[in-house]
């Protein structure tokens, strides 16, 4: 029984590893730009984030990513901050996010950078990508932007990780250990103090992978799957220093089927958070994450499977560093992507 389970979780994880290929996070909303470019530059400094997710903790061979992604604004008017969000001790008389006052904004532009690395077994998968984005008002309170990103991606095996029965298997030595792919990603995001809407796609370069027919280095051509993302939240003040965020993200990468997360946020005075998130079928993850100054933040997230898989692992734990460079007004909470 121990090799059947052993064995259904390999096979698991290498369905997943093919059929959906980009990692998963659980505190995407802490970071949309995984998701979608035109979150880049949404916000009035270089925001920085630095994460780490073990999937399936205790799972031999399970999915281990790191990643790191920047963005920031170009020709971007500072956004008018309150003393509540510079200094996280929010008035009585006022609301934690929404500003007091509107003036007329101008269009800007954001750029960013993305890497990524995913190892799952002898397979590791590894991605770079660089983003622009440009920045519609649309009207006083409501902006849209639209961002593209481009960049590769390298899949790899390390076939002394394979113990196979034939040392001369086409699945091994068929010239495709070491694979580049170029990459495109696209994506809108509608958004004002009160909530946001996004839709993105990623990996949309068509590409195909055929069978494997003369095992040799030319045979070596590759498959990426397309993947959709659409998103939304909506911030509700309930009180002064007390605001809940309710979010979901629906995700699309055929023929895996279709990923839906719910997500309920609370933050309290800016400073610190906690959420509860599920993913149908999959799990249910706890997060939470503090604001420790306005150069730093940090969150950690632990999954809980309720799936089959469930039994065999520890559950999923994820880590995220940020730091918000160049943050003149000394911003606490962000003040868009929340």
């Amino acid at each position: 029984m121990n090799k059947l389970l052993a064995l259904g979780c390999v096979l698991l994880m290498a369905t997943q590893a093919m059929a959906q290929q980009k990692p998963q996070y659980s505190q995407y909303t802490l970071n949309n730009y995984l998701l979608n470019p035109a979150i880049a530059g949404i916000e009035d400094y270089a925001d920085v984030k630095i994460g780490t997710r073990q999937q399936w903790s205790g799972l031999e061979g399970a999915p281990v990513s790191y990643y790191a992604t920047i963005h920031a604004p170009l020709m971007k008017e500072p956004t008018p901050v309150t003393a509540a969000q510079r200094n996280s001790s929010p008035a009585k008389e006022a609301t934690t996010k929404k500003p007091t006052s509107y003036r007329r904004i101008r269009p800007h532009h954001g750029l960013g950078a993305m890497a990524m690395t995913t190892a799952t077994g002898p397979l590791k998968r590894s991605s770079f990508n660089v983003s622009y984005a440009y920045h519609q008002p649309l009207t006083r309170t409501l902006r849209v932007a639209a961002g593209v990103a481009p960049g590769l991606i390298q899949y790899s095996l390390d076939p002394t990780a394979v113990r196979v029965i034939n040392p001369n298997d086409k699945a091994i030595n068929d010239g495709r250990i070491n694979e580049m792919k170029f990459d495109l990603n696209m994506g809108l995001w509608l958004y004002s103090y009160n909530y946001y809407v996004g839709i993105a796609g990623a990996q949309l370069v068509p590409s195909k992978r055929e069978h494997l027919t003369t095992g040799t280095a030319t045979d070596n051509s590759g498959r990426l799957q397309k993947h959709y993302f659409l998103t939304g939240g909506y911030r509700l003040d309930v009180s002064p220093g007390l605001a809940l965020i309710p979010s979901v993200m629906v995700k699309m990468a055929q023929p895996s089927p279709v990923s839906v997360d719910a997500t309920l946020k609370a933050i309290y005075s800016d400073r610190i958070w906690a959420a509860a998130s599920y993913r149908h079928n999959e799990s249910l993850a706890v997060m939470a994450g503090i604001n420790i100054s306005y150069l730093m933040d940090l969150s950690y997230s632990y999954d809980a499977s309720v799936s089959p898989l469930g039994s065999s692992n520890s559950g999923s734990h994820e880590v995220v560093l940020g730091l918000k460079l160049r943050n003149a007004a000394k911003i606490i909470c962000p003040q868009w992507a929340w």
